[in-house]
């Protein structure tokens, strides 16, 4: 049995199908040694490098008896976390996962780095929820230096869309950057926070959602979540 080669790396979790096209455009997937074009196709057996680098198959766990697919994605700027097919560049495409999946919560089509994504619709709510207190950390950089003003009055709580933000915790990690702890996910939330004290952010980035980190994903690639990651994040009568 073969198939496409792009599928085939999306499938081992290394990147998107997009994102593999444009591996295979640039002339860095090999097949058994020689370059492979964007229709080319592949079986068992055939040897898939990436930059000189086999590909490593993502682990099968057929032994958790596991019900839905989780995993976590590493969002690059210009991907729209939508499920409609008639959005050019939404997430979905983008992933081109083999089963039906679909964002948990959204990151702005400006913004980069970690989402999750799932088949469970049931556990969407439960993560979501303000109340439950899930954190969400951020690495933000602006267009002017970070005072210590800035970063209080950000950590106080600031008014928009017609409410005001709850406390946070911020950090100065550079002189045009910071970093930004939420608990909470208004639309547009820190661009608008920073906003209205006159600060225009230029990067934004999703490093961690509560225990899950981005770690060294690149972006574009994807894996599955841990049984310990979900298990900080679903609730303990969760059936997974």
């Amino acid at each position: 049995m073969t198939i496409r080669i792009n599928k085939h790396i999306a499938e081992t979790g290394f990147c998107s199908r997009r994102e593999a096209d444009r591996l295979l455009a640039a002339r860095r997937v090999t097949v058994n040694g020689v370059v492979a074009g964007t229709g080319a196709v592949v079986g068992e057996g055939d040897e898939v490098k990436v930059d000189g680098q086999p590909l490593r198959a993502r682990a099968v766990q057929k032994s958790t008896g596991r019900r839905h697919v989780y995993i976590v994605l590493n969002k690059p700027v210009g991907i729209t976390c939508t499920t409609e097919s008639a959005v050019k560049d939404n997430i979905v495409e983008f992933v081109g996962h083999e089963q039906r999946i679909f964002p948990i919560g959204r990151l702005d089509k400006d913004s980069e780095g970690l989402i999750l994504m799932t088949s469970n619709g049931d556990i969407v709510n439960q993560i979501l929820r303000a109340e439950n207190g899930h954190q969400k950390e951020y690495l933000v950089a602006v267009n002017k230096p970070v005072t210590d003003e800035f970063l209080r009055g950000m950590a106080r709580g600031v008014r928009i869309h017609n409410e005001t933000t709850l406390p946070c915790r911020t950090s100065r990690i550079a002189k045009y950057g910071f970093r930004i702890i939420l608990e909470q996910g208004l639309n547009r939330q820190i661009r608008l926070m920073a906003s209205e004290f006159g600060y225009r952010v230029t990067q934004l980035r999703r490093v961690r959602i509560d225990n899950v980190k981005i770690g060294a994903l690149k972006p574009g690639q994807w894996r599955n979540l841990s049984e310990q990651e979900l298990r900080g994040l679903l609730p303990q009568q969760q059936q997974w």
